[in-house]
């Protein structure tokens, strides 16, 4: 059987990769189309930003958590 941790890392990447595509690809469809590079700029600095958050959620959520408490390891 599959355990809680295995299905929450894969929804988890399966998530991330859904919303990556959709950043990424609404960023490029901006900067390709009326608004230009310059005019795309700002959303392309935006959309990284969001997507380095979101993978840092990621990696806390799923790779640096207690097995029951929820609370963070200690990395140090």
């Amino acid at each position: 059987m599959i355990s809680d941790e295995t299905v929450d890392k894969i929804s988890g990447l399966i998530g991330l990769l859904m919303v990556s595509v959709f950043v990424l690809g609404l960023a490029e469809s901006i900067t390709s189309g009326f608004a230009g590079f310059w005019g795309g700029l700002p959303f392309w600095v935006i959309s990284l930003t969001v997507l380095v958050l979101v993978i840092y959620d990621y990696w806390t959520s799923c790779f640096r958590k207690n097995k029951q408490n929820g609370q963070r390891a200690n990395a140090d």
